[in-house]
């Protein structure tokens, strides 16, 4: 049934997403940031492919450990508290990565940033499924998370032009004073669901029977085909866009970190515009699996291109990194599918636990691709930064490229929901 709102609860619930969103865009900041600044923080850290992987991957960590217990927040506390929280404990994590004077504690500021950005996305998701029809839930996700992408976009050229004129560290003070202020915000703005009198019925759920709800999202074998789709599809993705590719354009193709740094950009801005085409796409035709397979397929494609192709003209590259971004964004999908097979009211756990697929991927990935770069190596140096060859990328591709295969056939799994929770009916 439709949500009855009056004028006063609309603009409630557009001031409670629109902070969420802002959460999610520095998430996303930080989640890809590495890949811009990668020769800043070799060269300020002195690290080796392997300890620039694990710094980076720090966030994935954290962010992965984080995701199911922030389902069962999402559904027991509530969104406001965790995006207070979660607001401050970023901004403090990006100020010491910031300010780090020493690689051990550049790894604690990331640690942080992990921990507080980690919930970010499923609030956002639980205000969407508490706040709004539930036809609505994949095209209101796609839009999000373009508005949400544009964290990605900036931490591209933006940053590496940033960081060349202001200096790095100097970016990510500025980030966490804003994660701060989002934090303190969502305390006094945001509200966890429309009032009683209008709310859906039914919308409580038990805080002592938390266990028992997630033991029933993941006894649910349907939940589980869209934690593999997430592991292999993001985690090639933000394996390659969030740390590897520019080293890769820099050093394989010849690109300077500018040129580098734009194709990051665009590979991102793809990704944005996927997610809107993706979950309009997808709710306008009533079917989830079609456009999960298709995606996930073509994606799995344009992985033989950049390990099997030479030297390609910039059109081509451009090109490339704009079509898999928005390939990519099929993984969308996975949230809709996992809301819609398990009870309503455990939105939040049922998200959460495919969403631990994007980020188990990437902490895996990254310096899994890292130590095989390093194993190559044949010493040579750049800026105080190790400089690799065209053949010790080829084994992370070869790693990256099978990543996104599994994720490809992890589609073919997913259960068809009609764009409708099926739950009771599979009962």
């Amino acid at each position: 049934m439709p949500i009855e709102l009056t004028p006063a609860q609309k603009r409630l619930r557009s001031l409670a997403l629109i902070l969420a969103i802002g959460a999610y865009l520095l998430s996303f900041f930080h989640r890809v940031a590495p890949a811009a600044i990668a020769g800043d923080l070799a060269a300020s850290f002195q690290t080796t492919a392997a300890s620039l992987g694990a710094l980076a991957a720090t966030y994935f960590y954290v962010y992965t450990v984080m995701q199911i217990p922030t389902g069962v927040l999402a559904d027991t506390l509530g969104p406001r508290k965790i995006l207070t929280l979660g607001g401050i404990v970023a901004g403090a994590g990006s100020l010491l990565f910031g300010l780090a004077p020493s690689f051990e504690l550049a790894v604690a500021g990331r640690t942080l940033v992990g921990l507080g950005v980690s919930v970010a996305f499923i609030a956002l998701l639980k205000l969407i499924a508490v706040w709004y029809e539930e036809r609505r839930f994949a095209t209101l996700t796609g839009t999000a998370m373009f508005i949400g992408n544009i964290g990605s976009v900036t931490a591209g050229a933006p940053l590496a032009w940033a960081a060349q004129a202001a200096g790095w560290r100097q970016v990510f003070v500025v980030v966490g004073v804003l994660s701060l202020a989002i934090g303190l915000l969502s305390w006094f703005f945001v509200k966890d669901s429309p009032a009683a009198e209008t709310a859906r019925p039914a919308t409580h759920v038990d805080r002592t029977a938390w266990l028992g709800n997630l033991v029933v999202v993941m006894k649910n074998p349907a939940t589980w085909p869209g934690f593999f789709v997430n592991l292999g599809i993001a985690g090639s993705f933000f394996a390659f866009a969030g740390l590897w590719a520019v080293p890769f354009f820099t050093q394989v193709h010849g690109m300077t970190r500018a040129v580098a740094s734009n194709h990051i950009s665009v590979y991102f801005i793809g990704f944005a515009v996927g997610c809107v085409l993706v979950g309009r796409i997808s709710d306008r035709m009533g079917k989830r699996k079609p456009v999960m397979v298709a995606g996930a397929a073509l994606h799995a494609f344009g992985w033989l291109v950049w390990l099997l192709a030479g030297p390609l003209p910039p059109a081509l590259t451009y090109a490339l990194c704009g079509a898999m971004g928005v390939l990519t964004a099929s993984l969308t999908l996975s949230w809709a599918c996992a809301k819609e097979v398990n009870p309503p009211l455990l939105s939040g756990m049922a998200t959460s636990v495919v969403n631990v697929g994007v980020f188990l991927g990437p902490a895996i990935l990254q310096p899994l691709v890292g130590w095989a770069m390093d194993r190559s190596w044949q010493g040579g140096m750049e800026g105080g930064a190790r400089l690799y060859a065209a053949s010790d990328y080829q084994t992370g591709l070869l790693l990256m490229a099978g990543a996104a295969v599994l994720g490809a056939i992890a589609t073919l799994c997913v259960r068809e929901t009609g764009c409708r929770n099926i739950w009771r009916e599979k009962v």
